[in-house]
């Protein structure tokens, strides 16, 4: 009996119901969609942008007939515009840790039973909900050397006029990384603030008991709890840092003075659809993909050694 079922190993397959046939397929299909999406929507157009990396293809010829193999990302290591706006990227980074710091800040100071709250946490994040074209439009206005507020502020103050923000090479920097730490302020609050009342206040008695003041309670116990957020908060901005693009194109024109505003995504943009070298731009992408993949397994490596979690 049992050589006869080691021969016909198919008979001690149990047969599936037609309820189970059903499920199956039904399961199939919707797995089915989201991978017909992704091949269509991800994969194909990144397979196609590394081909055409490869080429001079400039949007109207042939990718196949203008083949120049990696002679584009040589070309772009050596391109002084590339590595000048890859800084000025970086530069725009600052702008991360002080809105991590002011969000972590006045997250601590709503997380209290105050008067108007709710009121004031909408109004912290109304920002972060509104078109990025209509508030960077707003703030090229406060902006404007002649007649912006933050000029007329100045004036009232000294009697002197302000520093041309968005036309000097270096002040344009300034004017950037108060805007875009003013657009991710909202984002850096809400998600402290979630963080602060997931921390048990057993620890903060505890600390009390133990004759721990404000700022040691602070410091050894909301900090190391709240990591994880400030985590999501950093690999998040890096991201969005490396991707600005809307701020520059709105606020100044033609990449600021000496393209000193302008970010390397606006570069890409600048190469691909301005001068209609979308070969070029596609091997930008991907060394910028790279450098994003980089930083961000670099921070996925380290983050044992100051995330905490709450036990």
């Amino acid at each position: 009996m049992a050589a006869s079922t080691a021969a016909n190993p198919a008979k001690t397959k149990p047969h599936m119901s037609q309820m189970a046939l059903q499920e199956q397929r039904w399961g199939r299909l919707f797995v089915a969609a989201p991978f017909i999406g992704f091949c269509l929507f991800s994969a194909f157009p990144i397979v196609f942008a590394f081909v055409a990396s490869l080429s001079n293809w400039t949007g109207t010829n042939s990718i196949l007939n203008n083949f120049i193999g990696f002679k584009n990302y040589a070309e772009l290591l050596t391109d002084a515009r590339f590595w000048k706006t890859m800084g000025t990227t970086v530069i725009y980074m600052i702008g991360i840790p002080i809105g991590m710091v002011l969000g972590l800040l006045i997250a601590t100071a709503m997380n209290r039973k105050i008067p108007g709250v709710k009121i004031l946490r909408t109004m912290y994040y109304v920002p972060v909900i509104s078109s990025l074209v209509a508030v960077a439009i707003l703030w090229a206005w406060v902006f404007n050397y002649d007649y912006g507020l933050f000029n007329i502020i100045i004036k009232a103050i000294s009697g002197g006029k302000g520093p041309n923000w968005l036309g000097d090479e270096t002040w344009v920097k300034v004017a950037m990384i108060i805007f875009m730490t003013w657009k991710g302020l909202g984002t850096s609050i809400i998600l402290y603030l979630s963080g602060l009342q997931n921390i048990p206040r057993d620890y903060y008695e505890a600390a009390t008991i133990d004759g721990a003041n404000g700022w040691q309670a602070f410091r050894n116990i909301t900090i190391p709890l709240v990591s994880p957020v400030t985590f999501y908060l950093l690999i998040t901005g890096i991201i969005g840092g490396f991707q600005v693009f809307v701020e520059v194109s709105v606020m100044v024109s033609n990449g600021g003075t000496n393209y000193s505003a302008a970010t390397v995504v606006y570069y890409l943009w600048d190469k691909a659809f301005k001068s209609q070298q979308m070969g070029y731009g596609s091997a930008m992408a991907f060394i910028l993909a790279i450098i994003i993949f980089i930083v961000t397994a670099i921070n996925f490596y380290g983050q044992d050694k100051w995330v905490k979690t709450i036990d």
